[in-house]
């Protein structure tokens, strides 16, 4: 396990109003899953998808990412990057399983957990209640007992709200903790590539880039009005993340409004056979986050974004939930052929199932946005 500059054993309690947040994030989950339990795939790249022509990958191995292999690739480019790939079929029935071991190890230590998805999730534990001394503490026997109760490895951050948190979790990664302590945050932030920031893809990167901004410290030199010019909508977001701020609190047991997956082309497209192979790619992605998820719901929205950033949707609300990849496919392409032809060529491509059963409204916004404030 390594630390950066940023890590320390100790809390700092003397800033009012600030959370101890803890943000857990599983080592290639699903693919230390499959090493796990068929040893002679470990130390072999692995990846869990499907390898037909049109298959992607869930997630891989540490030893299938050396060679440039990533979640959400086409398998077809995974294979040529890693000729020597081993594919295993997703199995959500043993991952789900497993996520319940590891989320009651969180649940030893607060009630406030935050499942983000079957292999990660934000803890606040500002409250002490095994009275452990500290949040990096927590985070230590944390990650040892899921290595020992499991057999597999996790990576933690530890901060004062959840976008450092999750920021210190992919630093030291894998089997890694860092921690980033109050009045640490926007030093931290300022250092990082634009690109780590969640929310901000290959081509916003670009767009940044293009603009002078490569680095936090570099996002955080341009005025609110800059920003809303050049990023409209995501302007107060960027604004707080470079200075290190987040207000939201973590909600336990929060319910879904939507599950979905999109991704940004590496190459805009506006031919429909092309469009059509991308949009099953989407599908595959889609289906495997509702069945992770367990979620059921009624409406699909096709969501396109356009050379030129603007947006595009169209949905479809069903009678009865959709049950299987096939109705998700149908439906989705059913949207595609509506907007076919296209005036422009497309940078981003997403697929949302939403109308779940059991929604709910959201709980009101956080509250103690001066302690933070307090910190630059």
């Amino acid at each position: 396990m390594s630390e950066t500059a940023a890590d320390s054993d100790e809390e700092d309690d003397r800033a009012p109003g600030l959370r101890k947040i803890i943000h857990v994030d599983m080592d290639a989950f699903y693919a230390s899953v499959e090493q796990r339990d068929e040893p002679d795939l470990r130390g072999k790249p692995v990846a869990v998808g499907g390898d037909g022509p049109r298959g992607v990958l869930s997630t891989c191995s540490y030893e299938a990412r050396v060679y440039g292999c990533r979640s959400a690739m086409p398998s077809v480019t995974a294979k040529r990057l890693c000729p020597q790939l081993i594919f295993r079929r997703p199995r959500f029935a043993v991952y789900t399983q497993v996520s319940r071991q590891i989320r009651a190890i969180f649940r030893d230590y607060t009630p406030h957990v935050e499942p983000l998805s079957l292999d990660e999730a934000y803890l606040d534990v500002t409250e002490d209640l095994r009275g452990i001394g500290s949040a990096t503490r927590i985070a230590e026997l944390i990650r040892a007992r899921i290595k020992a109760e499991t057999g597999l490895t996790a990576s933690a951050g530890v901060s004062y709200n959840k976008f450092l948190a999750k920021l210190a979790s992919d630093q030291n990664k894998p089997d890694g903790l860092c921690v980033i302590r109050p009045g640490q945050g926007a030093e931290f932030v300022a250092g990082l590539p634009v690109r780590r920031f969640f929310g901000i893809g290959p081509r916003g990167a670009e767009k940044m880039a293009a603009l002078g901004i490569e680095t936090g410290a570099d996002l955080a030199a341009k005025d609110i009005d800059f920003l809303r010019r050049h990023f409209g909508s995501q302007a107060d977001y960027l604004y707080r993340a470079a200075r290190g701020i987040d207000l939201r609190r973590v909600r336990a047991d929060r319910t879904r409004k939507s599950v979905g997956a999109e991704r940004t082309l590496d190459k805009d497209i506006s031919s429909g056979p092309a469009l059509r192979e991308m949009l099953d790619r989407i599908v595959q992605l889609t289906w495997d986050r509702i069945e992770r998820s367990g979620a059921q719901g009624r409406t699909v929205t096709l969501k396109l974004k356009h050379d030129d950033f603007t947006g595009l949707t169209r949905a479809r609300t069903l009678d009865e939930p959709v049950r299987n990849g096939a109705t998700l496919a149908a439906v989705g392409h059913a949207l595609l052929d509506e907007v076919l032809p296209l005036a422009r060529p497309v940078r981003l491509v997403g697929l949302t199932l939403s109308h779940l059963d059991g929604e709910e409204a959201s709980p009101p916004p956080v509250t103690g946005r001066d302690a933070q404030l307090s910190l630059l």
